[in-house]
């Protein structure tokens, strides 16, 4: 099988992702469009309006205190550097090998091999492992993982993931607000039948298609991460090890929110519906690297 290039790989996911991006958008200025020559435009107005407000208020405060409300959600505690001298060592040479700022480590309790990183930017960016993790995989596959998790910083992806949460949550509430306005027009103001009715199914089936959008640019961020990673290490033999000591375990992590769980380095649900790619196929792809 031909051999594939880490830089070709980024490449490709970032192009998939904007994509994906695009594919979102156009939903929302397709329902726009609907709702627009379905009422009056200025009702078209209002229900965007109180959609972007509710949507970018509530957002713009998780992204700002995205670090501080992830690692609250799994009871993660700091690490601390002398108990965690490999974990701190790892991760210094990581950041001098990216040219990223040391993000500030913790660790989670769980025997889960996991680990996840957020926050709004590097300058801000905290990194967390299970206890799991630290005890099951060896050197080179523990730096293969934290490389994968400064990908994750180094690509701003808490930044863009914020980015596609924005718009599928104005998606979610316009669509909520446009099947309760339904209830309050007057028989008299039916004129567009059949445009009310195409509204009425895009405002039920765009929060389904925007939310599976969502997870396959999640997917596609992680493939992303995955490359960066070896980017990093030149090494991908070490996260293809972390990897399959992943699909060898049976634990599944009872404890973490489903809000941040696409934050993790494996899904911690292992649901079919799910914010990550199949760890065959991550595992195919970096052997061929």
């Amino acid at each position: 099988m031909e051999r594939i290039d880490f830089h070709d790989q980024i490449s490709r996911n970032k192009i998939k992702s904007f994509f994906l991006m695009a594919i979102i958008f156009s939903v929302i200025v397709l329902f726009g469009y609907v709702i627009s020559f379905a009422f009056d435009p200025s009702v078209f107005f209002v229900i965007m309006s109180i959609s972007i407000i509710f949507s970018m208020s509530y957002l713009l405060f998780s992204y700002y205190n995205s670090g501080k409300i992830a690692i609250a959600s799994v009871g993660a505690k700091k690490a601390d550097r002398r108990e965690y001298k490999q974990y701190y060592d790892l991760v210094e040479g990581l950041t001098i090998a990216s040219g990223l700022p040391m993000p500030q480590l913790y660790i989670m309790n769980s025997p889960q091999i996991n680990a996840f990183a957020s926050g709004r930017n590097p300058e801000n960016a905290v990194i967390c492992v299970t206890t799991g993790i630290l005890e099951k995989l060896d050197k080179k596959e523990l730096e293969g993982v934290l490389a994968h998790e400064l990908s994750h910083v180094a690509n701003y992806d808490i930044r863009y993931m914020t980015l596609v949460a924005v718009m599928v949550g104005m998606i979610a509430i316009a669509s909520e607000i446009f099947l309760r306005s339904l209830w309050f027009k007057s028989d008299g103001e039916n004129k567009h039948v059949a445009l009310i009715v195409i509204g009425i199914l895009l405002a039920i089936l765009a929060p389904i298609v925007v939310q599976l959008v969502q997870m396959a640019i999640s997917r596609k961020r992680e493939f992303m991460a995955d490359a960066s990673g070896v980017k990093f290490t030149r090494y991908p033999q070490g996260l293809i090890g972390a990897l399959k000591k992943i699909q060898k375990e049976n634990y599944v992590e009872k404890k973490v929110s489903k809000a941040v769980a696409p934050l993790f380095f494996s899904n911690p649900f292992k649901n079919l519906a799910s914010t990550h790619p199949p760890l065959d196929e991550r595992i195919k792809i970096l052997e061929n690297m």
